[in-house]
């Protein structure tokens, strides 16, 4: 979610710094214009003053325009500014420098133009920095209210575009500093909001590997995600209260139910005595009464499995599974069955010896139970990269796809085997002593018949 979040919040930054920056760069490159042309503009007043009383008719006349020449010529020097004065009909009246005329056409003319009309430039078009350019600023000469010359300054603008370029500079500087404060705060504020959506992920993934125990520390974050912390921790004890006392329930009255059955069993017993040795009543009886029995003991362990804690151990799962095989070997020649150990001569992975024993016992159990004689159960040790696997594959008659989505639920079993012993839970338990240590249990058709279960344990320590 951090990585869908962030870039959003970036992008909404960012957007909201070029919006304020494209307007800011664009009024500070108006700015140093306005302000260069407001500095011409009284330049060409200064100028326009010294010319107005030079006329062609005055003794003293051609002493001004000398004087102004003069002036024109060190400020064209000092500033290097192009700047004339013109009469109405283009004629000079002075310039400088001496080679420089008046444009016939462009910015120069129109502003020419326009003093004539008696108006001051005032909004020359934008320069841009990137853009080499010119202003060029006119001033009317007024005598006795009659328009008789015209100042025109024409100035370079490189130092003009080097300023506002340089400012600009700052500007992206700024935006860009803006921009990574923006972004650290950004990343610390994620993280402060989604710190308890983690958290809660975490946990929520360990309750459902089995770790009931699992509770989300509401001391983080926004507090309507500490107030959902809290009642999730809420909701998980009130889970974990109904399946302590589901769990002790099915162990509570599967021991209350041992006593009175054995009584049971064995009045039957007795009874028998008085009845015909070949009595099929009593022969079904006992059958029926051994199976709860048997039944009674698997709900029993199947509450003791889910309430026991998973001593890991990081050992070697060859010999553990050696040791199984050699217990059932017995059996196996009673049936009929070869029963053989392969794979890997070393494997070693984080697993709880006794849980991992009891599943193996009762894959194996059931292999043996469904393989006819003269077949073969096969049991496979491999080590992969994170997990270590016991794979037990028999050539019984198998299961259907059906089937192979039930397997392992608990008090489930085929319509098919049901004439065979058993109570449907020790699957049901062995699945909830693998998951209890990170390890896990699957079903799948062995080619070109029977079955093929994989029991899995990790390499690395579950939570590590």
């Amino acid at each position: 979610m951090r990585s869908r979040l962030l870039p959003l919040l970036i992008v909404l930054m960012a957007a909201v710094l070029l919006t304020l920056g494209f307007p800011l760069a664009i009024s500070v490159a108006a700015a140093e214009q306005q302000r260069l042309v407001i500095d011409r503009i009284d330049d060409t007043a200064r100028f326009a003053a010294l010319a107005q009383s030079i006329t062609d008719t005055s003794p003293d006349s051609e002493e001004r325009r000398r004087t102004l020449q003069t002036d024109l010529e060190l400020y064209a020097s000092v500033y290097d500014i192009r700047a004339g004065v013109f009469f109405r009909d283009y004629r000079a009246l002075a310039k400088a420098p001496g080679y420089w005329t008046l444009p016939a056409k462009g910015e120069g003319r129109t502003a020419f133009n326009e003093a004539l009309l008696g108006r001051r430039s005032h909004d020359p078009p934008q320069i841009w920095p990137w853009r080499d350019g010119r202003v060029v600023v006119a001033s009317p000469v007024v005598r006795d209210g009659d328009v008789v010359a015209v100042v025109v300054l024409d100035s370079s603008t490189g130092e003009m575009r080097s300023r506002t370029l340089r400012t600009w500079l700052f500007i992206g500087l700024g935006e860009a500093l803006a921009l990574l404060v923006a972004v650290g705060a950004a990343v610390r504020l994620t993280g402060w909001v989604l710190l308890p959506v983690r958290t809660l992920d975490a946990a929520t993934h360990d309750i459902a590997g089995g770790r009931m125990r699992s509770r989300v520390a509401a001391s983080a974050g926004p507090p309507e995600l500490r107030r959902l912390a809290r009642s999730f921790n809420e909701m998980a004890d009130n889970v974990e209260d109904v399946l302590e006392q589901q769990r002790a329930f099915v162990a509570d009255a599967s021991h209350q139910l041992r006593n009175p059955l054995a009584a049971l069993l064995l009045r039957i017993e007795l009874l028998a005595l008085e009845l015909p040795e070949d009595s099929e009543e009593i022969a079904a009886v006992r059958t029926e009464g051994k199976r709860l029995a048997r039944v009674l003991d698997d709900l029993l362990d199947l509450a003791l499995a889910e309430h026991a804690e998973a001593d890991l151990q990081l050992i070697d799962i060859v010999p553990l599974a050696a040791e199984r095989v050699a217990s059932w070997r017995p059996m196996a020649e009673r049936e009929g069955v070869n029963l053989a150990l392969d794979g890997a001569p070393a494997a070693t992975a984080w697993a709880d010896p006794v849980a991992l024993s009891s599943a193996l016992d009762a894959v194996v159990d059931n292999a043996l139970k469904f393989t006819p004689a003269g077949e073969d159960v096969t049991v496979t040790v491999a080590a992969a990269a994170r997990a270590v696997t016991v794979v037990v594959a028999d050539r019984g008659p198998g299961l259907t796809e059906a089937e192979l989505e039930r397997v392992g639920d608990r008090f489930w079993r085929s319509p098919r085997h049901q004439n065979i012993s058993g109570s449907g839970l020790g699957l049901s338990i062995s699945r909830v002593l693998l998951a209890a240590g990170g390890g896990s249990i699957a079903y799948e058709h062995h080619e070109p018949h029977g079955l093929r279960v994989t029991v899995s344990v990790p390499r690395d320590l579950p939570g590590s």
